[in-house]
């Protein structure tokens, strides 16, 4: 059918993207200083309904940025989930601090407040929930547990621009929360990432150590050591024209999801995330193929490839990493982060994705699966 390959991603750039970053391009603010910066760091905050938004250079810098500000150091431990992009983790080790990978819940795959309860120590400073691919983590268990027990609270929502746990969007829970705007993300900036606060302490901390920790009355003056974390006025011009037609993107991906359900429905073997009646913005619309091992699920994904359709494998365990295989890292062992991964397998998600594609890329997967299931 398709000669073509189906991409698994995509951005869509549908408003006034062009438009600008021309005008920023005339200006001459192309750097860390300009209108669209101001623009793009207000109206994002004012869309979660929060008082500051830092924009940053990227997503792994706006964890690094917001730990860094929270005073996390080493001697720190930090709980993460195992199951997750690498990054999440990574930010922790920049700070010198232990992230402690703990497994996730197996209905939703995010970070469960169980296994959270059996990895607090007098050592843990803080908690990083991610909302995998999109699907909302249980915040208000998860604030409830930190606020018992003094703990800071980071959400990842890198993958979850827009995803709503009952009517609140993710990212206004935590004391912190960051956002990325990678080219396959929800939304984009190229790259670019975004912290967001209501604490007017850590977000001023934010803004002195994103410019290299230079006083903020005195130029040219710095009080501590800093960064370059900085987002250039270009990239805001792209962000704020995404973020005008947000909710226009979020619509297409539900109708995406919702298509996929429907044609995938009749094979029992092929499991979606629970959203637990929460709003999944399907960064990457994911499904376990039941029964699967990481062999058989890459031999899927091989067999899709040769029907010109892009997919990926679900993010491996962190503690699988060469560099993370220290118990110290995953005492647990995590269990259902380990089945999730060797089962999960990632389809085309991107708008504009059309439904006779997305029929043809459901008829494929399902007899890949009858195939090679066992």
């Amino acid at each position: 059918m398709n000669e073509q390959k189906i991409q698994i991603a995509k951005p869509s750039f549908l408003g006034n993207e062009k438009k600008y970053v021309l005008d920023a391009l005339e200006s001459g603010w192309i750097s860390s200083i300009g209108p669209y910066i101001d623009r793009f760091e207000r109206e994002f905050a004012a869309y979660h309904g929060v008082k500051h938004a830092i924009a940053t250079h990227n997503g792994t810098i706006a964890l690094h940025l917001a730990l860094s500000a929270s005073g996390i150091q080493a001697g720190h431990e930090v709980i993460v989930p195992d199951l997750t992009f690498i990054a999440t983790s990574n930010a922790v080790r920049y700070c010198n601090a232990v992230p402690i990978l703990t497994d996730v819940d197996p209905d939703d795959w995010n970070i469960s407040p169980e296994s959270i309860m059996h990895a607090i120590k007098p050592e843990t400073k803080a908690i990083i929930p991610v909302h995998l691919y999109g699907n909302p983590a249980r915040m208000t268990e998860i604030m409830e547990i930190a606020g018992k027990h003094n703990l800071l609270v980071i959400e990842d929502c890198a993958e979850a621009t827009g995803a709503l746990l009952g009517s609140r969007k993710v990212g206004t829970f935590g004391h912190i929360s960051c956002f990325s705007f990678f080219g396959n993300k929800i939304m984009t900036t190229g790259e670019g990432g975004m912290c967001v606060t209501n604490d007017d302490e850590l977000a001023e901390k934010m803004r002195i150590l994103r410019d290299h920790g230079m006083n903020r009355k005195k130029k040219y003056w710095y009080d501590q050591l800093g960064f370059n974390y900085r987002m250039t006025n270009m990239q805001a011009a792209v962000g704020l024209a995404q973020l005008e037609q947000l909710d226009t993107l979020l619509s297409s991906r539900d109708e995406i999801l919702r298509r996929y359900k429907e044609k995938l429905s009749s094979c029992k073997g092929i499991v979606f995330q629970q959203t637990h009646g929460n709003r999944n913005v399907n960064w990457l619309v994911t499904v376990r193929l039941k029964g699967m091992n990481f062999e058989t699920r890459d031999v899927v994904i091989s067999e899709l490839s040769r029907h010109n359709i892009d997919s990926r494998p679900v993010f491996y365990p962190i503690h699988f990493m060469s560099f993370y295989k220290d118990p110290v890292f995953s005492p647990a062992g995590n269990p259902n982060s380990i089945s999730i991964a060797s089962e999960g397998i990632s389809l085309p998600t991107y708008v504009g994705l059309e439904e006779e594609k997305i029929d043809y890329i459901a008829h494929c997967l399902i007899k890949a699966y009858e195939k090679y299931s066992t």
